[in-house]
């Protein structure tokens, strides 16, 4: 009886060790699932960037680029944007943009200015898709710097900051950090970026 009693109880404990293996087998397969799934659709401005949109429709969601959406809008670069690409786009944020003088952003907006407002923004676009691991790549061939050339027909200079981070730098001179990397999109790739590109 005793034999039968350990016999039973080994049996339970067994089935009990299964249960919850197959429990935190399940639990951690959920964790990186959604992880996964969280990393391929990162999170700008609020939202997820499904990397199924394309560039305008996945930039009209992000809290933190409605003044980018606005130029876009008023340059009558929807369209463009939308192609088939790819592109790669280097982001201003609204903060990126309240950092122009004051009137900036509103003269820019203004129908008589379209030609310059399509010059700027264009300068944010260089043909391809590079994302990180791509334009590392170009700045370790280029012996420290990278030099791209954009939609508008001007030049952006990439370099490394640190071992792992990388700035743009327009034609002023002007040094913009990229605080979100490679937002995949269906027609290129998204960079976000802390200043507005001049050319």
């Amino acid at each position: 009886m005793s034999h039968a009693l350990t016999s039973s109880t080994t049996k339970s404990f067994a089935a009990k060790s299964f249960t919850v293996a197959l429990s935190c087998s399940m639990l951690f397969a959920g964790t990186a699932s959604a992880q996964s799934k969280q990393s391929m659709n990162p999170m700008v401005g609020g939202q997820a960037m499904y990397a199924s949109k394309d560039i305008v429709d996945n930039a009209v969601n992000s809290a933190d680029h409605t003044t980018l959406v606005a130029a876009v809008k008023a340059a009558g670069l929807v369209e463009t944007l939308k192609g088939k690409g790819p592109f790669t786009v280097f982001a201003p944020t609204n903060a990126a943009f309240a950092q122009l003088p004051a009137g900036t952003v509103d003269n820019l907006l203004k129908p008589e200015n379209k030609g310059t407002l399509t010059s700027v923004l264009t300068y944010h676009v260089v043909p391809g898709r590079l994302d990180a691991e791509a334009l590392m790549a170009a700045v370790k061939q280029g012996n420290g710097t990278a030099t791209l050339k954009t939609a508008s027909g001007g030049t952006l200079s990439v370099m490394m900051n640190g071992p792992r981070n990388l700035v743009v730098k327009d034609a002023k001179g002007q040094v913009a950090n990229i605080s979100v990397y490679d937002v995949y999109q269906s027609n290129g790739v998204i960079l976000v970026i802390d200043k507005v590109l001049l050319p």
